[in-house]
């Protein structure tokens, strides 16, 4: 039997961070399911639909991956909805370690047969965020090897 995971996120925009633990993830687990969420506390710049464009784009070479809109839901609950049995999470820092640490323990009052996993982002990644590289993006600063080539390219567009 196949262990379902989703890993969880925003995505505004997607980062070769982001890309590079969910390649990682997907060594792992061969069911992996991508969920674009909406971050309720931030104001979106791409669409849920431009997001899940762009993961698409990016993820072409791992078609084993699904990529699911849930921008309207508890993740834990999209989650228990399609069968995983595991919630993967990026971290880059101890500030991330302390903040999902405290979104997991929601989580498993909500649905303890759910796990979550933390996993490090990789020395070369632990630096980027979405709102990072909006900034960047906004001073007209260099994004090569931020993101991906069509996330660039519609950041460059857009601001």
């Amino acid at each position: 039997m196949k262990m379902k995971a989703v890993f969880p996120g925003s995505f505004d925009p997607v980062t070769n961070g982001h890309i590079d633990l969910i390649r990682r993830a997907a060594q792992i687990f061969e069911d992996l399911t991508v969920l674009v969420m909406t971050n309720t506390s931030k104001h979106g710049l791409f669409s849920v639909s431009e997001r899940m464009t762009f993961l698409k784009v990016a993820l072409k070479s791992l078609p084993q991956v699904k990529i699911q809109a849930a921008s309207d839901a508890l993740t834990i609950r999209v989650a228990r909805d399609i069968g995983a049995r595991v919630i993967v999470r990026g971290v880059r820092n101890e500030k991330d370690f302390i903040y999902e640490g405290d979104i997991a323990a929601m989580n498993h009052q909500l649905a303890p047969e759910i796990e979550s996993l933390f996993m490090p982002s990789a020395p070369q990644f632990m630096h980027l965020s979405s709102s990072i590289i909006k900034e960047i993006a906004q001073f007209d600063g260099k994004l090569t090897g931020l993101v991906p080539p069509a996330v660039e390219k519609a950041l460059k567009e857009k601001l």
